[in-house]
């Protein structure tokens, strides 16, 4: 329940998930093309997430590089 002023407990799920989700989700796949996890922090800001995602897409992969 919630009351005046409170957060719900659906609010904090929705948070988790929102906050965690990119950077569980896409964490892994950068940290396999071996970028930082901390990449998937940038999926949360609305312009860059496009951005981010077409650049990943055509730059040259550390793991690529190394093998």
């Amino acid at each position: 329940m919630m009351g005046v002023g409170g957060i719900s407990l659906w609010q904090l799920i929705i948070i988790f998930v929102i906050l965690l989700g990119p950077l569980l989700i896409f964490g892994s796949v950068a940290k396999k093309a071996g970028f930082s996890r901390w990449w998937g922090l940038l999926l949360i800001v609305p312009v860059v997430n496009i951005v981010l995602v077409w650049v990943l897409a055509f730059v040259k992969w550390p793991v690529e590089e190394a093998s």
